[in-house]
């Protein structure tokens, strides 16, 4: 029987992606309604200026859910998971970790949009595999 800690956790994660794709279903509108550029040599803040409120809220929320909650979700899963099939887990685990430091490393260092775009969906992708696995052991068992 899989830890009950997995169903809040799971359900955070998924949360966190429904977030995201609202952000974006927001977001790449308003650019091209509004015309902004994102350009990478200038602050953040003066980009999200630009952006309409109600799309900064969900950026600003999905965001939040990456913080704080990180702690919880990775001391969630570990604890529910760790007794099924440890090895898939480690090993998905450590490729989630080498995208996510690959995309650290672009993003310090050249800091080119698209490429830290793509590690950062093909990341998301991973996490989602990982939760929709762990999902199934939780949902389904």
């Amino acid at each position: 029987m899989p830890s009950p800690i997995l169903a809040p956790v799971i359900a955070l994660v998924l949360w966190t992606f429904v977030m995201g794709v609202w952000l974006y279903a927001t977001r790449i509108p308003a650019l091209k309604k509004h015309q902004i550029t994102y350009d990478p040599q200038r602050p953040a803040e003066e980009f999200h200026a630009q952006l309409p409120a109600a799309v900064r809220w969900k950026a600003d929320n999905h965001n939040n859910l990456l913080e704080q909650p990180t702690l919880f979700l990775c001391g969630g899963a570990d604890a529910g998971v760790r007794r099924r099939r440890l090895w898939f887990q480690r090993r998905i685990g450590l490729g989630y970790v080498a995208l996510r430091i690959v995309h650290s490393l672009v993003h310090a260092l050249i800091n080119k949009v698209m490429i830290r775009f793509a590690l950062y969906a093909l990341a998301s992708l991973v996490l989602l595999v990982m939760t929709i696995r762990a999902a199934l052991i939780v949902f389904l068992a």
